[in-house]
């Protein structure tokens, strides 16, 4: 065995998505709010690709999503050629009793270049959205699985 292999045989290290590993205890246990936005669905949608849908739940997930729109590119003709858009949510994991037992913040930004055509302006916007619902929705469950030992 190699000294790489040695160390690897007496560390009690267990990666956290491995079978039985600590975020199985996640696994198709946390039911989110309904969303009510695209931005809700689009938060919701990537929670249940990394957590699973919610087949017997033990946890409730609340949330409240924040986004605002900053131009910083700006031509000297005072026309916008690049945007920033700002999220954050603030999420709160319950027991089905409703008793709190982790909340967090998750905070980030995408960005956007304007450009002349309305349509591609349009959709460059609504990718910049889904990329950050998507990022936030990853922040969440790594602090979800960080904290999972103290859910059990």
């Amino acid at each position: 065995m190699t000294m790489a292999g040695a160390a690897l045989a007496g560390c009690t290290f267990t990666p956290a998505y491995a079978p039985g590993g600590p975020a199985a205890a996640l696994q198709g246990a946390v039911r989110v709010d309904s969303p009510d936005t695209k931005d809700g669905f689009d938060l919701v949608e990537r929670l249940e690709e990394r957590l699973g849908r919610p087949s017997n739940p033990r946890f409730n997930l609340s949330y409240q999503i924040r986004t605002d729109r900053v131009g910083v590119g700006v031509t000297p003709e005072n026309a916008i050629t690049r945007y920033h858009l700002r999220g954050r949510i603030d999420w709160q994991l319950s027991d089905m009793d409703g008793n709190r037992l982790t909340e967090g913040v998750a905070q980030s930004f995408t960005a956007w270049s304007a450009t002349g055509s309305t349509v591609s302006g349009l959709s460059a916007e609504e990718d910049a959205a889904y990329r950050l619902m998507r990022i936030l929705a990853d922040q969440i469950v790594t602090r979800l699985v960080a904290s999972v030992g103290s859910l059990r």
